[in-house]
């Protein structure tokens, strides 16, 4: 009997009240230590022993957190040294490891994401979002987040959405390229500061969901190419497929979905983020190219789609309430189909079928070019039956760059003061938070934020005052959308018909309901033309008064709005749009109404 105490399981650097153990998965190595602050970096000092399917374990009494550390390795062609792939923390992207402190004090941190169906999720970038330092050449950190938590719930916002922070190459990026997938950005503050970040915002009623990459790895600073110096086909090792499946848009490093330790490292980031950071859900980034090698999903990666629908089976079974979002854009009822059913089990999934028409409807020219049964079409979509299975948005970061801009200037390049740009963008915006589905606004979106998204360009928050009319439009949707009057119930509700859908008014009509009847039920008007229409006949579900709770032509809005005299409507028996009774509505241009009965 051996008096060794037995290895401790997990991966990385795991610290226990003896010191530090160390887990690495290398097959090909020939040996492999582990160097760092408490043995200065000697490779003789701490040799790790060979466990099996090539996992290489060393327990390090004299190892502490908070000191740096490599792994050594013995390779083909000679020793080298690699940044632990479970690294809770580096340096730098080419840094060295930090052996993390385990221990944070979440104090009474018991907060539950929203139902579903009364989330309002705003997206953000860390290092642009409130960059309360602009003359610093650095990315804001988390801890500016914090500063505008008052912004975001005066708003109505109950979720951020924030884009990738595994640490990347460099200080300023997307997010979209990490290097080391389980260490939080150096550069935003680093993992104590991301924690603190998702405290602060729970403390506000405000959900976290984090945006993940596992369509591919880097491209750049990727201490896992060819990690054990094994490749084929001039491929990049154990972590990525050495065949033609490893190429991506974004290089030729596609995760190998089929061995079962990538597969593991996969899970374990995804259900990292969701215990060790308290995060309340996660957002899949391209999950297209995690099924599929290439756009056209010709050749198909069926150990993708079933490690997909493995990692949302974990998270529904360990965090039941978490939402997961896939990024697939493919009107593909699968990605949000239950696992029973063969489907990849996300929650929800960001709808091109919304967000590609109403952007097309206001940002077009002419408004004999637009098309109501479009717009109509994207209202109506869902997936699996279910509006919550897809997230709703006019404005998302791949939306406003790569060649595009915020609407209001792809409505007018010259600026998001003129008429048009407000009144179309912010029309919009409105049938974002009037629609069935998951509403997401991005970030400045609220205060008219214009050009194109950029990493290097921080919002420019004196907009809120100069706009603070289209803030309060914004905040009394939003408000509207979770009911907070009990007069919009049917807002949270899945019900949904197209009531009225007229092409050479450029008008449409539709009803939202949870259960019907009063205080439920809501009648939303659009119009999508330049000219007002006055004394226009809409049908009503229930005779009587319906109370105008809503009309985006508001005077108060913008001093460039008209404030058109739309008002309080009595609906009187006789059929019209296929309902039993009849008003008739007057709606400035380019406006939204909504009307519900008290």
């Amino acid at each position: 009997m051996s008096d060794s105490p037995a290895p401790i399981p997990g991966m990385g650097a795991m610290p226990h009240d003896g010191g530090i153990a160390f887990r690495v998965w290398a097959p090909h190595a020939k040996a492999v230590s582990v160097v760092g602050a408490f043995n200065d970096f000697q490779p003789t000092a701490n040799p790790m022993a060979h466990e099996a399917e090539g996992f290489w374990y060393a327990d390090v009494p004299a190892a502490k957190v908070g000191q740096e550390y490599r792994f050594w390795l013995d390779i083909e062609t000679g020793p080298v040294t690699r940044i632990d792939p479970y690294a809770r923390e580096v340096t730098s992207s080419i840094g060295n490891g930090v052996i993390p402190d385990p221990h944070f004090d979440w104090g009474d941190d018991q907060f539950q994401i929203p139902n579903w169906n009364e989330l309002v999720i705003y997206e953000l970038h860390v290092g642009t979002f409130n960059d309360d330092q602009p003359d610093v050449d650095a990315p804001a950190k988390f801890e500016s987040i914090v500063r505008r938590f008052d912004h975001l719930k005066k708003l109505g916002i109950n979720c951020i959405q924030i884009m990738p922070i595994a640490e990347f190459a460099g200080d300023r990026s997307w997010g979209y390229n990490p290097a080391h997938m389980f260490a939080v950005e150096s550069a935003y503050g680093g993992p104590k500061a991301f924690k603190e970040l998702v405290k602060q915002a729970h403390k506000n009623g405000i959900a976290v969901i984090l945006d993940v990459v596992y369509n591919h790895f880097g491209p750049s600073d990727l201490d896992l190419w060819r990690f054990d110096g094994w490749s084929e086909n001039d491929g990049g090792g154990i972590y990525f497929y050495n065949d033609g499946r490893r190429t991506t848009p974004w290089g030729d490093t596609r995760p190998d979905y089929g061995r079962p330790q990538v597969r593991q490292f996969i899970r374990d980031n995804a259900l990292m983020w969701l215990e060790e950071f308290h995060v309340d859900g996660l957002r899949m980034d391209m999950t297209l190219y995690i099924r599929a090698v290439d756009a056209s999903a010709s050749q198909v990666l069926p150990d993708g789609w079933s490690l997909m629908r493995w990692v949302n089976t974990e998270v529904r079974k360990y965090f039941p309430k978490a939402l997961t979002i896939a990024e697939d854009l493919q009107n593909c009822d699968a990605i949000t189909d239950t696992a029973e059913n063969g489907g990849a089990a996300f929650g929800s999934q960001w709808d091109g079928q919304f967000v590609h028409p109403i952007r097309e409807a206001v940002i077009t020219g002419a408004d004999e070019h637009r098309s109501m049964e479009a717009v109509k079409n994207a209202i109506l979509c869902r997936y699996n039956g279910d509006p919550i299975r897809r997230v709703v948005y006019s404005e998302s970061h791949d939306e406003v760059a790569n060649g595009r801009a915020r609407v209001p200037q792809e409505i007018d390049p010259n600026g998001a003061s003129n008429w048009f740009a407000q009144k179309r963008s912010t029309l919009a915006a409105a049938l974002v938070l009037t629609s069935p589905g998951i509403p997401m606004l991005f970030q400045g979106q609220e205060f008219v934020e214009g050009e194109w998204f950029r990493d290097t360009v921080p919002l420019h928050w004196e907009q809120t005052e100069t706009f603070r009319g289209i803030v309060r439009m914004y905040r009394d949707l939003i408000h509207l959308r979770l009911n907070k009057k009990g007069s919009s119930k049917g807002l949270t509700g899945p019900n949904v018909a197209a009531t009225h859908v007229n092409d050479d008014s450029n008008l449409i009509a539709f009803r939202r309901w949870q259960d019907g009847g009063p205080n439920d039920e809501v009648v939303v008007v659009a119009n999508f033309h330049r000219d007002p229409r006055e004394n226009y006949s809409l049908g009503f579900s229930q005779p009587g008064t319906w109370k105008l709770i809503f009309n985006s032509d508001w005077k108060g809005y913008s001093e460039q709005f008209q404030g058109y005299a739309s008002a309080d409507v009595t609906a009187v028996a006789g059929e019209y749009d296929g309902l039993p009774n009849r008003a008739k509505v007057n709606i400035g241009a380019y406006s939204v109404l909504i009307f519900g009965q008290a």
